[in-house]
């Protein structure tokens, strides 16, 4: 079963600084038929202008990545960490019994797209913790990398959950697959180009849920960035 959440189904707004679509209900945007799916709780898809960004603010209990698509992104919190993150880069913060950060566009004259997704972790009060490496395209082009998961498998960066989170760039006519093992669901989140998800075709900012299907097939139809969850 695949069922597809279109791009322009999503809450947010433009809000002059930040354009933000939230795949999910997030902040002001509430649908009780969009609260997450398994342990997935937020995608937030947000352009952030020249200067702007998010001051810091708290979380807790919650495993925070940053997937940026263009531009970069500064980071800093209260376990001193700072950092910039890149297209490319795979960051998660682990937010723990309680952590403070911010999130902020550095350049001047350039808008930072990208991607904020929460997962849920496997319990509450881990030690919170901070996270980035470096993923080349060619460790993506027309194969799925995967970037994080729950054991830091394959050099990806570690979550305290049963997800893995893989990305692949297709090009027209490239394909990839992905076998769902046994009570294991997928969510598939589209975030540049077009591509076909097992024959249905998905745009930009399109999601798909997917349970009981065995197997994934993911074509590209245009130049395309692709997210892929693979959650118990």
């Amino acid at each position: 079963m695949i069922n597809i959440r279109r791009s322009n189904e999503r809450g947010g707004g433009n809000h002059g600084w930040l354009n933000t679509r939230h795949t999910f209900s997030f902040d002001q945007y509430y649908d009780p038929k969009f609260m997450g799916f398994r342990s997935l709780r937020v995608i937030n898809e947000d352009v952030v202008a020249p200067g702007e960004g998010f001051p810091t603010h708290p979380h807790r209990d919650m495993e925070i990545i940053t997937y940026v698509l263009e531009g970069a992104l500064e980071h800093k919190d209260s376990l001193g960490t700072g950092s910039v993150i890149r297209p490319g880069d795979g960051q998660r913060m682990s937010a723990g019994r309680g952590i403070r950060h911010s999130e902020m566009n550095p350049s001047p004259t350039e808008a930072v797209h990208l991607l904020q997704i929460w997962i849920m972790p496997d319990k509450q009060d881990h030690d919170p913790s901070y996270e980035q490496k470096a993923f080349p395209e060619a460790e993506k082009r027309g194969k799925l990398r995967l970037i994080a998961g729950p054991d830091g498998k394959d050099g990806s960066v570690t979550i305290h959950q049963d997800a893995k989170l893989y990305v692949t760039l297709l090009s027209p006519g490239q394909e990839v697959n992905h076998e769902l093992a046994k009570g294991r669901h997928a969510w598939l989140q589209v975030a540049k180009g077009t591509v076909e998800l097992n024959g249905k075709p998905l745009e930009q900012g399109d999601g798909a849920a997917v349970s009981d299907e065995p197997k994934l097939s993911i074509k590209g139809t245009k130049d395309a960035e692709v997210l892929l969850f693979d959650l118990a």
